[in-house]
């Protein structure tokens, strides 16, 4: 747990962080995630060069994460040795700074009330900032396919795996997850120029995220059409590439009982992927159901940590 403290004051910095973000949402100037997307670019454009790039892609991931890690880490704790709850508020603080939370439902929700406002071309603008799929042909399942799979996916990315982290190892934990999350984003594509660089940034992500993708998937069929949402996991999941997206979605797509996945198109060609879930094609509406699910998610979360804290008091009473 993180350095030691109770249960309590971790579920207590859990809600402060998840409030701060759902109240202020992302800094629109001088994000951290924004400045470090900016590092990665310049990594990248140095590094991905010459024959041996997985090892140059290692160790852009090395220099890229690693210092900005220790350093969340050290600046904690020597902290806490000054000002404990100072120390407390910079871990809240880079909590909220990792969560996306806020950031999902404004990036979604706005297609969901377009495409109900049947004005498609600004469902399809919408939708092209949040997906690198083509939309500009798209048509109106294709764009709420592509909120659904984005709110659930990015759900478990953006909070679940940040919460899951916080948990774990506090500030320094997240700042972890979210930067190997981001790097994996960048980098992580299967393309002539990502495929050997990005591996390493690849594979640390799926390692990261293997135990809160699955905790995520198992809190989606809870809160959903809970059979379905198994027998979507246990007979889909295995047939997608991403060892951690095809649970999520699969069995968040179960428990909104709609079908997701099956044709995209991608740098001007159709890609064939997978079926996700059981039911009708997903609509606008299903857009704001998803993002329902990944709220009340977020609320289970918070509420199993607080009963966590309180069995804890009464253990250590």
């Amino acid at each position: 747990m993180l350095f030691g403290l109770s249960c309590g004051v971790i579920a207590i910095l859990m809600l402060i962080g998840v409030l701060l973000d759902m109240r202020l949402g992302e800094a629109t100037r001088w994000h951290p995630l924004a400045g470090f997307g900016n590092l990665a670019i310049a990594m990248e454009k140095k590094l991905n060069a010459g024959e041996s790039r997985i090892a140059h892609g290692a160790v852009a991931w090395t220099l890229a994460v690693l210092p900005l890690v220790l350093l969340a880490w050290l600046f904690t704790f020597w902290l806490a040795q000054f000002d404990a709850l100072l120390a407390l508020a910079v871990h809240a603080l880079l909590l909220y700074f990792s969560l996306g939370l806020r950031s999902l439902r404004d990036h979604t929700l706005p297609i969901a009330n377009a495409l109900m406002d049947d004005d498609l071309p600004q469902a399809r603008l919408l939708t092209a900032r949040i997906v690198s799929r083509d939309t500009r042909q798209a048509e109106e399942s294709d764009l709420a396919k592509a909120g659904v799979e984005s709110l659930l996916e990015n759900g478990n990315d953006a909070v679940f795996g940040t919460l899951f982290w916080f948990v774990l190892a506090g500030g320094p934990g997240v700042v972890l997850f979210r930067l190997a999350n981001t790097l994996d984003a960048m980098w992580g594509y299967r393309t002539q120029r990502f495929n050997a660089f990005g591996r390493v940034a690849a594979r640390i992500d799926d390692v990261l995220n293997f135990i809160p993708a699955r905790l995520t998937a198992l809190s989606y069929a809870l809160l959903g059409n809970t059979r379905q949402a198994w027998q979507c996991w246990r007979v889909q999941a295995p047939a997608w590439s991403s060892p951690n997206a095809g649970p999520v979605m699969s069995a968040g797509a179960g428990a909104l009982g709609i079908s997701l996945g099956g044709a995209a198109i991608y740098d001007g060609e159709v890609e064939q992927r997978p079926p996700l879930g059981i039911g009708p094609a997903a609509t606008g509406k299903d857009i704001a159901r998803a993002w329902r699910l990944v709220v009340l998610t977020t609320a289970l979360w918070l509420v199993l940590i607080c009963i966590a804290a309180v069995i804890a008091g009464i253990i250590n009473a």
